[in-house]
């Protein structure tokens, strides 16, 4: 229980008016309970004038996001094969969630299932494609058509989903009005007319670091209102675009660490196999996991 100092009841105040509660320190939005939202009537407008759609969207986590996107991947290739219900296990499974934080999840969209039928995928198709802005396609221009942008460009998984290539640029003078996935490779000065004049929303940066930052100016006076960014580095931009930071380097070495983890939590395994009254590398005698603090967290090796 949590006890508040300095604060009173009304009825400890007689002739004051109750004081409004402290609002409560915001808890992690990725893991906070869910409370079921008041349904909004279709075509009725939310706070402040919002559509429904965009008063769900606003109070959606990015975390959350990122998994729709993930459900609906999985949903779309079990509609294609003919189901028309899937229960929360069966997704979060196929998903790779736990069913708690997939039902969570799908709260946000207003969207509970049916107990012992569980939810109708082509319904769940539509409300997800709704949040996610899938409902008009998003044009997209890539910058840097090297290896990296080779591959985007050719890549036909876009248009079907909605984000359909429309514009690459390059300065190599020997790339310039080359087709390349049926597209023909514009100047990076022409960048801005021409994201303008083809409705471009999103940009995608393939290029080397040092050109990164002059390529999103461009990109963002075309119009473009959001960038994936490939180069590593930070980009500046205006407080209305959004940016998306996609390091290759970065991401290897995430799983390098739970490569040697692993190797590490093996190779202590190993070392007390055998040896009488040796303890687990998880219960050390004292209740605490073997290289952890008091907050139970791992430790790390550290080798020269």
């Amino acid at each position: 229980m949590v006890t508040q100092r300095g604060r009173r009841d009304a009825a400890d105040s007689p002739g004051r008016a109750p004081r409004r509660p402290r609002r409560p320190a915001t808890p992690d939005a990725d893991n906070a309970p869910t409370a079921e939202m008041p349904a909004v009537p279709a075509g009725e407008p939310g706070r402040n004038g919002d559509a429904p759609e965009a008063v769900r969207a606003k109070s959606i986590p990015e975390a959350a996001v990122a998994r729709l996107a993930v459900y609906l991947r999985v949903l779309s290739g079990m509609s294609e094969q003919g189901a028309t219900t899937v229960s929360s296990e069966e997704l979060s499974q196929a998903a790779g969630v736990n069913s708690a934080k997939l039902r969570k999840d799908l709260s946000y969209l207003g969207s509970y299932g049916t107990r012992g039928v569980g939810y109708e995928v082509g319904v769940l198709v539509s409300q997800i494609e709704r949040i996610l802005g899938l409902t008009r396609q998003h044009k997209v221009a890539v910058v840097g058509i090297g290896n990296l942008g080779h591959a985007l460009a050719n890549y036909g998984g876009f248009p079907g989903r909605g984000f359909p290539v429309e514009a690459l640029f390059d300065l190599d003078p020997d790339l310039i009005g080359v087709p390349v996935g049926g597209l023909p490779v514009s100047h990076m000065d022409d960048i801005p007319r021409i994201c303008a004049e083809r409705g471009i929303s999103i940009g995608v940066i393939a290029t080397p670091p040092t050109a990164a930052q002059s390529v999103c100016d461009r990109l963002v006076a075309g119009g473009v209102q959001c960038i994936l960014n490939f180069a590593p580095v930070v980009l500046q931009v205006p407080a209305h675009i959004e940016v998306r930071k996609v390091d290759l380097a970065v991401e290897l070495q995430i799983l390098s660490f739970h490569v040697a983890r692993r190797a590490d939590d093996a190779a202590g395994n190993q070392g007390n196999s055998g040896i009488p009254g040796a303890v687990t590398p998880s219960e050390n005698g004292n209740g605490r996991r073997n290289g952890t603090g008091p907050d139970g967290g791992r430790g790390m090796v550290v080798r020269s």
